[in-house]
Formats: C-alpha cells, structure tokens, sequence
C-alpha cells in the first residue's frame, strides 16, 4: 500500500462479539484494494456485554491500524459513534456499521469522490429489501414529516455510512449538543455533497439493536433536535379550539334567549372535558420534551466517558 492521506474508519460495535471476525476479514479484503491512501480502524466499544471488546483486542494485536476505544457503559450508538469522530485522526473518516449492511465495498467510491473534491459523500440506499415492510413504511414516513416541519433536511435513506473530509469533521466536533440526533448533524453543517448509490443487504450476523419503541423515541429526537413546528402546532391546536369554543358559546346564547333553558347534556359534557383535557396533557407532553432538552443541556455533562483506548498513545 502505497502513502497517502489516512482514511480513518469508525465503527461502533455494541454485542456484535459473533460477526466481529467477520468484519475486519471482509474490511481488510476490502482495503487491500485501495492503493491510494492509509488506514486507521476505529473501533468503539460501546459498553458491550459479550466478547466483542476481547475480539477487538485480539484484532488489534495483529493490525496495528486498528485503535479500540472502550466506553465506561453503554452510552447508545450516537454517542458511540461521537465518541469514534473525536478520536480519528484521518484527512477523511467514513462511520460505518459492524453488521455489514454498510457494504465495504463503497468505501473506494468514496474515496474517488473525495479525491475528485467532494467534502462529503452519502451511501444513500435504493432498496432497502433486508427491512421489513413496516419498517421501510416508517422510514419512508419520518423523512417526509421530518423534511416538511424542519429547517434541516435530512437526505431519504442515508445512515450514517458517509465519507466527510476533515473540514467537515472539525465542523461537527464544534457542535456541543449533548443529546446527538446526528442525521441531523450531519445534514445540519452542509458542504459540497456527493452520492452513491447502493443495494443494503441483510445482517451478516446479529439482530438489529433498534426495537419499535427506540425507533420511535429516535424519531422524536429528530423532530425536536431540529424543528419547533410541534410547539408551533399546538399554538393553531389551542387557537382553533378557542375560536370553535366561541362559537359553540354563541349558539348557546342565542338557543337559550329563543327556546328557553335546555336539559344539561352530561354525557356531551363529559366528552367535551375528556377531549380537551387530553388535548392539554399532549401539548404539555410536547412542551416537557424541549423542557427536557434544556434541562439535560444545561447540566453539560459530556457525551460519553472512555475507560480506556487500545492500540494507540494518543488521547481521544
């Protein structure tokens, strides 16, 4: 391999012990292939509860451009993936996934790209078959509500596996939030962006960390990470339901002065108070999930905590 600009890799591993042999046996079969740069691999620990840190370690004793970064709990996948972005060193850094649906083989398209002088390059997916339906559905659903209430939009089907030059790291290393949405992130510092397109298969090894519940509390982080259209729909929620409370008020009156005093109604007051007061407990839900972003930013704790790096002198 000839000397050249150091392509740094990041990749989360969470319990992925079994397909991590896997991996570098086909990233290696891979890299072997690029003569024009450099390697490092970091590898991120995120507090895995199998032999994934041990692998990693072997794997490390025998590739010496391989550097393990060891969390001191499991911190989640975006802050695993913070935590690999602060420590590459590389001239450009490609995140990617430890399963495999992130194909190897893209990396030397982005590096063309990038050569050619794209600061970033997008592994956007065409066929997403390895998903279930519902999940493709979701997916299809958060970017079309995201991109229609936030002032950021998000690029259809692009993970996190991109190529970003070093401008473009330093970029989001200078963003301090502590509650990371980086599809956000990524899409929020802009630069000149190039695509590639490709097939995702499905999982070499593993099952999905990303349960319907996380996915959805996921889709909440974006909305309220980058748009305030929540706050703002519940402002014209509350105006219209005043002004059709006005006019049920009128008819009231003018019913009353011709017809005379009426039998109470219990059960369309009933409802009228079961429906407004949910409507209040969800705009107060709304309200508690900025509330709780201030909340969580101004305490400034950091967004994760190394125990210990492998591999290499320098700190994270």
């Amino acid at each position: 391999m000839q000397a050249g600009p150091v392509v740094s890799l990041v990749v989360p591993f969470y319990n992925e012990g079994a397909g991590v042999d896997a991996f570098f046996k086909t990233i290696n079969a891979t890299l072997t292939r690029v003569d024009t740069a450099s390697f490092e691999i970091v590898c991120v620990d995120d507090g895995s509860k199998d032999d994934t840190l041990a692998r990693l370690l072997s794997a490390s004793q025998s590739d010496p451009r391989i550097k393990v970064l060891e969390l001191s709990r499991n911190f989640g996948k975006e802050a695993a993936l913070t935590a690999g972005l602060d420590a590459a060193m590389g001239d450009a850094v490609i995140p990617m996934d430890a399963d495999l649906q992130d194909p190897p083989e893209l990396i030397i398209q982005m590096i063309e790209k990038w050569r050619l002088g794209a600061d970033v390059v997008l592994a956007r997916r065409i066929d997403r078959h390895g998903d279930s339906m519902a999940k493709r559905g979701t997916a299809n659903l958060f970017y079309k509500i995201h991109n229609r209430v936030s002032h950021v939009e998000i690029p259809a089907n692009v993970g996190d596996f991109r190529l970003m030059n070093r401008a473009s790291v330093d970029a989001l290393k200078r963003l301090p939030e502590r509650q990371r949405f980086m599809k956000g992130m990524f899409a929020w510092i802009g630069f000149r962006t190039e695509v590639v397109d490709y097939m995702r298969p499905a999982r070499a090894t593993g099952s999905s960390k990303f349960t319907g519940w996380r996915l959805w509390n996921f889709a909440l982080e974006g909305f309220t990470s980058f748009s305030s259209a929540p706050l703002r729909i519940w402002t014209y929620i509350g105006s219209f339901s005043t002004l059709l409370t006005f006019i049920y008020l009128v008819f009231i009156v003018i019913r009353t002065l011709v017809y005379g005093v009426d039998v109470p109604g219990y059960a369309s007051l009933l409802v009228s108070i079961l429906f407004f007061g949910s409507l209040q407990l969800i705009s107060v839900g709304i309200l508690g999930e900025y509330i709780g972003r201030i909340y969580t930013e101004s305490k400034q704790r950091p967004v994760y905590v190394v125990r210990q790096v492998y591999g290499d002198n320098r700190e994270p």
